[in-house]
């Protein structure tokens, strides 16, 4: 059993929101009280720091888990453990291991080997054979065995021809299907976005048009096959704009942004740390003002830690030369709410973390309620604390933040009758 003390509910939609309560969770992990004041008692665990925050449990989704295949940079339990840590209490896999997650035991595999976790996973299965574009992988398989999803993960679709008929094969389950936006053809061996930074330092560029061009691609095949499609993580203001034209349209899309481009410009890559080397690339100050503005006004519909989990012979080269990717679930929060506290509030991150990749993902929402199961993650908005290496669960360590001063800590989270406590 577990008594949270005087705790301030982050419940957007419920009328306890911004309330200061006692809530006890029983045995059976459900919430047996909510009250002022709950007393506490012989047997039971109880958690109380000042200025501690409870919201429901938030959802990663597009995690790189490299399980099965690259246990060496990350494993099933190591995700689980870095998005505890990150104050996630559910994440949604990339289908990118080898094997590909990409038949009914695949995805088994999956949700038999992590069923006893803290942490809810929803494994994301491959939209073609291999995650190589040219094949419809078993979709209706997959659909059956609980896959939430179908993408090709990191991987963009480059033929159209794929991406439509997965469309169309998924409507047969109402089935959503995800894309990055990323176009080979036109961003060749680019290493950062295309602008007065690549220039001055003479790498290769990723121009916003590689984004765009199969953005508006895929809006124009949703709408013949009047499907559902997810874009993950577009990073242009024309992107934003696509995406609300498309909304305003009636098509059945939803989008996301990943956190480390909505909180860095492209000018940190002066110093060629590679760790700020991802994908899709680190854009312009227009960009980043486009994509908070289209969270506020709900064209984009969550935000996501991008965790891509790189070894250290991937990742500790020359510039050119590093993978791309950074390590995100510990500090996807955090750095949000560092960089972005005075352009979206705690409720909005709520919604962003927690409510909004349910609603895409078509998974149940919990309820902050008695009689309801506890899936509950513990903030503090205002903590300041130094990131270090021992602040990550993740087998490998590719992430700019270490050394760095964030303000808002992840305290703790309840799911499944489990509790996880800093």
């Amino acid at each position: 059993m577990l008594l949270l003390k005087n705790v301030t509910l982050v419940a957007p939609y419920n009328d306890l929101n911004g309330q200061n309560s006692d809530i006890l969770i029983g045995k059976n992990g459900t919430i047996d009280k909510i009250e002022p004041r709950i007393a506490a008692s012989k047997g039971i665990t109880v958690f109380e720091k000042e200025g501690t925050c409870v919201s429901v449990g938030w959802l990663d989704v597009g995690v790189h888990t490299c399980d099965p295949g690259f246990e060496h940079r990350e494993d099933l339990a190591s995700t689980a453990r870095a998005a505890m840590a990150g104050g996630f209490t559910a994440v949604a896999p990339f289908p990118n291991t080898e094997p590909t997650i990409q038949t009914k035991s695949e995805i088994l595999y999956i949700k038999n080997k992590t069923q006893s976790y803290l942490v809810d996973f929803y494994p994301i299965g491959a939209l073609s054979a291999d995650c190589k574009g040219k094949d419809i992988a078993e979709m209706v398989d997959m659909h059956q065995a609980g896959a939430i999803a179908f993408s090709d993960g990191k991987k963009a679709v480059q033929d159209a021809g794929l991406i439509l008929r997965g469309m169309q094969y998924a409507k047969i389950f109402d089935g959503l299907v995800f894309n990055t936006p990323y176009d080979k053809s036109i961003a060749s061996h680019g290493q950062m976005h295309e602008g007065e930074v690549s220039t001055s330092l003479g790498l290769p560029a990723i121009p916003t048009m590689a984004e765009e061009l199969m953005l508006q691609r895929d809006i124009q095949l949703l709408e013949y096959a009047d499907g559902r499609l997810h874009v993950h993580n577009i990073s242009t203001a024309r992107s934003v704009e696509l995406i609300k034209q498309a909304k305003k349209q009636g098509l059945k899309i939803t989008a996301s942004v990943a956190a480390i481009n909505l909180c860095f410009e492209d000018k940190i890559l002066r110093g060629f740390d590679s760790h700020f080397k991802v994908m899709p690339p680190l854009r312009e100050k227009n960009d980043i003002e486009a994509l908070i503005k289209g969270l506020k006004e709900g064209t984009i519909d969550f935000i996501d830690s991008n965790h891509t989990p790189i070894d250290t012979e991937g990742k500790n080269l020359e510039f050119p030369y590093a993978a791309f990717g950074a390590i995100g679930l510990e500090t996807a929060y955090a750095m949000t709410n560092t960089f972005l506290s005075k352009k979206l509030n705690t409720n909005q991150l709520v919604e962003f973390f927690a409510l909004n990749p349910r609603k895409v993902l078509g998974v149940n929402i919990p309820d902050i309620a008695v009689g309801q199961v506890a899936n509950l993650t513990l903030f503090n908005p205002k903590t300041e604390w130094t990131f270090t290496e021992k602040d990550i669960y993740s087998k490998s360590k590719n992430t700019p933040l270490v050394g760095r001063i964030l303000r808002g800590r992840v305290e703790g989270v309840v799911n499944k009758g489990q509790f996880w406590l800093r």
